[in-house]
């Protein structure tokens, strides 16, 4: 019997976000500031079959992502891999990796940590731990969750 499999163009340019757990692709977009309009083709694909289970995928043309943006994508999709697509070949494939230290990327949930008091203090967090996902606020010390990180990243 032949399976039918649906096929995605190659993008000359760009990038491929890969091994997103299934069901994130959109938060990913949403953290990339991808809305609407934004002149280049964006493809994503949601719970695709993968020979470790189920993922997503995300690939966006001519569009490159810098360190931030990559430390975003590994708080909320920490097994995603960034390929970086010159002239439809792939130059660099790129494993994401929480960081240690997480600086003006997550808001802390703490409603009276002083990085929500108008304080001109930047919010940083450090690593508690990745499996599950747990950071820790430098100022006040709440921990946060991988949800609360994903519904909290700046």
């Amino acid at each position: 019997m032949d399976e039918q499999v649906l096929k995605v163009q190659k993008i000359k340019n760009g990038i491929v976000i890969d091994h997103i757990p299934c069901g994130l692709a959109l938060k990913v977009l949403k953290i990339l500031g991808i809305e609407g309009d934004i002149g280049s083709t964006v493809t994503m694909a949601m719970h695709v079959r993968s020979k470790m289970g189920w993922k997503d995928v995300v690939k966006i043309e001519d569009r490159y992502l810098d360190d931030r943006e990559i430390d975003k994508i590994a708080l909320i999709a920490p097994t995603a891999t960034v390929n970086v697509i010159r002239n439809y070949q792939v130059i660099k494939k790129h494993h994401v990796n929480v960081p240690e230290k997480i600086k003006g990327i997550v808001r802390c949930i703490n409603p009276k940590c002083i990085t929500n008091q108008n304080e001109p203090v930047e919010p940083e967090f450090y690593l508690v731990s990745k499996n599950p996902l747990v950071i820790r606020c430098k100022y006040c010390e709440r921990e946060m969750n991988a949800q609360e990180i994903a519904n909290n990243i700046i």
